[in-house]
């Protein structure tokens, strides 16, 4: 009231105008704070220099996106995390820019995102950089950990960085060494004696995975030997029957072929284990005794023992003796190998008084004959057996014969600790919780080359917890699996002080959504996850039992390498010439041998992401990775794949330009050039394309994350809005509006710097027309996925034994609430389908996709119900 008065009575209406103006701009300033606008640069052909400044601009939108709201469902994204190399890869580039779509649509759907990152930060490499390099090996890992960060942020992934973690810091290792306090008093470490692989150069035992097929090391090259090592285990066996028959729950989605290959590492778990004690005078140590037929447990007579067996290298008989424990009576062990042992074991039971073909073995190792047995119950006498090795903790759990414990040892010093300590008067001796982390102690002798925690006596003579008396703390340190076997459940509660981590922050967040790395680590790292995960819960530390709900495997990044045909040798590219259908060296017109390979500098066909980003801008990189090609399929990598792309975004950026000079163009809303049949009939075509175009992207951006299927449904969307548009239509129509708008925010996961530009050159067009379902003043990262229209018509088909049968089309509202049993009905009644159930239905499964399609799987193997039946119900 006071200022009204003061400008009509002080003022002219001039300086009143003027204070208007000002008004206007203070409300200008406020939506531009809202919605950032763009460069403005339409009437420039779009080039790098604009994409560049196009990614700096809007940087920090991108990289920070929005607040998660905590009232919304959460969907844990959670990509492998890297070895911290010093730089990205081609591989890196692709699995982070899987996991930031898939996290960025997530986003757009309303769901409340997890998308962490950190390092996988200990191992050989590392170690033997810093020892080239003559630095400690923490400091060389925290510089490439501090280049790949600046790599990671200059791509533009969204990451929660507040949950960065680093397996190599104490923080975070000290919970690794309590895990493995936990497994070691539940009985699932131990120490024995085993035959490893042997890496004589860089002095440590390798997996058998870690050798190749020549029997050279992974990482020097170096001919690996065989050596007698007393090494720390960790007993996943126990687990081995739980983590077989996880593989079937209906709860994992996508799995496809890693089952089997679980499956196949796990093996058939159709046989028991039991361990029996070894008397050899004073010396005491066990033997594992695997069989199919747990019976004879109780009812064997002998064991017999290859002569490979690690066992047989300390005696010189022929025999010797072992105390069975369901019997607690001596059996004596024959070493031969004329048995025909089961496979990845050395050690068979004998039972000639009730197996014909023990008998016979019995007489070929001419043992006195032994009475037949009365007849047994074998299956009451198997669960006998089986119960009795369970209630005195000495086996009985069921695993394949294959299939062995978990060798964490590694004589590396770049390793978390192993958290024990070896007093000569108590024995083996855990470190008191209290005295946790054991750190890694810095070493000041790096020009001595390799380092083992065994040559530094200050760190590794100690006092025993128990007695007090002098000790020596164990100097191996633990496999790296072990570290990543468990990081997914710490990012969600990555500052805990007390406890690896809450189970209450795991709640509604765990299983992991969807899990994205190389289907390299689907055998072994997933296994190994899968089992601490598994004993995590049975600590009650965890909700659920599998870690993973959904798995998205990527394939290798491979390139164009070039070989000399005589010798093999690799040569770069630029050093090949093609002749026709064959390549040549340049210099000297030898024959060369072009292949597709996995990227590798040594092969001179990796690519270098930087070069990516400096001639493309990340955007075009990422959409270069993820387009033509599903994810888990190997990508060929080459530039001839560069001009679809960039002619995409040309289109695009064409389109906004065109839309803001036809929408700024009075005279096209009042002229009428086209007909209201014309115009009805391509708003009519537009919404069909549109609603298809929704409809296919959501389900593989969505459900299959076929990515790259996703892209072209947006490319062909592109399509329907520059086919031969009329201006006037473009100036007018809702649905062309609409329809510009929904292909903007599905590619915006994609490319978010460059959608964010076209979003803010689209929406600052006059004549916007009103939806409900976009936010006109806020930017494209946070709009809402679009949906399609209730009264659009989506895909119902059926599969009878796998193949297509009939489509039906129904409205996607009522697609929504179609039940299994309502779908199997309508299908049912199409003759299509009734003419092939003759046989009858073995069962039905009911796949339901909102706003995307139904499928309804109808196998008919063998005559169950009655087809009339199935109508009359």
């Amino acid at each position: 009231m006071y200022i009204g008065k003061y400008v009509m009575g002080k003022l002219r209406w001039r300086k009143l105008n003027k204070i208007m103006i000002s008004f206007k701009r203070l409300h200008f300033l406020h939506l531009h704070c809202r919605n950032k606008s763009s460069l403005g640069l339409w009437q420039e052909d779009l080039c790098t220099n604009i994409k560049l400044n196009v990614e700096k601009h809007w940087s920090n939108e991108v990289r920070h996106g929005i607040k998660n709201d905590t009232t919304r469902n959460y969907f844990y994204v959670l990509p492998m995390f890297p070895y911290p190399s010093g730089n990205l890869h081609m591989g890196h580039v692709r699995v982070y820019s899987l996991s930031d779509t898939i996290s960025r649509f997530q986003k757009l759907c309303g769901q409340n995102v997890i998308h962490p990152i950190g390092w996988d930060a200990f191992g050989l490499p590392a170690e033997n950089a810093a020892i080239e390099r003559n630095i400690q090996p923490n400091t060389w890992t925290n510089s490439n950990i501090d280049s790949m960060k600046k790599q990671l942020v200059q791509m533009g992934f969204e990451f929660n960085w507040d949950r960065e973690l680093s397996t190599c810091d104490p923080k975070y290792y000290k919970w690794t060494q309590y895990i493995f306090l936990k497994l070691f008093e539940k009985g699932l470490t131990y120490q024995s004696k085993a035959i490893v692989n042997w890496d004589p150069v860089d002095q440590t035992v390798l997996a058998d995975e870690q050798v190749d097929e020549l029997g050279c090391s992974w990482r020097s090259g170096a001919k690996v030997e065989k050596k007698v090592l007393t090494q720390w285990f960790i007993k996943t066996t126990k687990y081995a029957k739980k983590l077989y028959d996880g593989l079937n729950n209906k709860a994992l989605e996508n799995w496809k072929d890693i089952i089997n290959l679980q499956k196949h590492w796990i093996g058939e778990c159709n046989g028991v284990v039991v361990t029996f004690q070894i008397v050899l005078g004073d010396k005491a140590s066990s033997l594992e005794v695997w069989t199919s037929e747990p019976y004879k447990f109780i009812h064997g007579t002998f064991l017999t023992i290859s002569t490979n067996s690690i066992i047989t290298q300390d005696i010189t008989d022929t025999h010797f003796k072992v105390i069975n424990p369901l019997t607690n009576k001596e059996m004596p062990v024959y070493i031969t190998d004329n048995v025909d042992y089961p496979e990845g074991r050395d050690v068979y039971i004998a039972c000639p008084q009730l197996d014909q073909k023990d008998e016979v073995l019995a007489n070929t190792l001419n043992l006195p004959p032994v009475q037949k047995g009365s007849m047994i119950n074998v299956d009451t006498e198997n669960k006998k057996a089986i119960n009795c090795a369970y209630e005195m903790d000495v086996g009985g759990h069921f695993v394949s014969s294959k299939l062995k414990d978990w060798l964490i040892s590694r004589q590396r010093y770049w390793g978390t600790p192993i958290p024990i300590i070896h007093c000569g008067e108590c024995g083996t001796v855990p470190v008191p919780y209290e005295d946790l982390p054991v750190e890694l102690p810095i070493s000041n002798h790096l020009d001595t080359g390799i380092q083992t925690l065994a040559k530094l006596d200050e760190w590794v003579n100690c006092k025993c917890p128990i007695c007090k008396s002098d000790a020596r703390r164990e100097t191996d340190t633990m496999d790296t699996f072990v570290d990543s076997s468990w990081y997914y459940y710490r990012f969600l509660d990555p500052h805990n002080s007390h406890m690896p981590f809450n189970k209450d922050k795991l709640v509604g967040k765990t299983p992991v959504h969807i899990y994205i790395g190389g289907k390299e680590h689907a055998v072994l790292h997933l296994y190994y996850a899968r089992f601490m995960s598994y004993f995590l819960h049975s600590l009650g530390w965890t909700p659920t039992e599998e870690p993973f709900k959904k798995l998205l495997v990527q394939g290798m990044i491979m390139g164009q390498s070039y070989k000399l045909k005589s010798s093999g040798k690799y040569i770069p590219p630029d050093t090949v010439e093609q002749v026709g259908k064959e390549y040549k060296e340049k210099e000297t017109g030898e024959p060369v041998i072009m292949q597709w390979e996995k990227m590798s500098k040594s092969k001179h066909n990796g690519e270098n992401p930087e070069r990516l980003l400096s001639a493309y801008g990340c955007d075009t990189t990422r959409l270069l990775m993820l387009a033509d090609v599903p994810p888990a399929t190997s990508r060929h990598w080459s530039d001839a794949t560069l001009p679809g792309v960039l002619n995409w975004q040309h289109r695009l950026w064409l389109t906004i330009r065109e839309f803001l000079k036809h929408r700024n163009d009075d005279s096209l809303h009042k002229s009428n050039n086209i007909t209201k049949d014309e115009f009805k009939k391509f708003e009519n075509k537009l919404w069909d394309s549109k609603n298809y175009f929704i409809a296919t992207a959501t389900y593989h951006f969505k459900h299959t994350q076929h990515i790259s299927v996703g892209i072209s449904r947006l490319q062909a969307l592109t399509n329907a809005l520059r086919n031969k548009v009329h201006p006037e239509i473009i100036s007018n129509s809702k649905e062309f509006e609409i329809a510009l708008a929904s292909l903007i925010i599905m590619l915006a996961p994609v490319t978010p710097h460059f959608c964010s530009e076209l979003w803010a050159g689209f929406t600052s067009a006059p004549h916007r027309i009103n939806s409900d379902a976009i936010n006109w003043e806020k930017g494209v990262l946070e709009q809402k996925w679009p949906r399609v229209n209730d009264d659009y018509c989506l895909q119902f088909q059926c599969k009878i034994d796998g193949a297509d049968r009939c489509e039906l089309k129904i409205k996607a509202s009522d697609l929504e609430n179609l039940s299994e049993d309502k779908a199997l009905q309508m299908m049912i009644k199409e003759q299509k389908v009734s003419k092939r159930l003759k046989t009858g239905i073995l069962k039905t499964k009911y796949e339901l996709y909102p706003g995307c399609r139904a499928i309804l799987h109808i196998f008919t193997n063998r005559p169950t119900q009655p087809i009339q039946e199935k109508l009359a119900e």
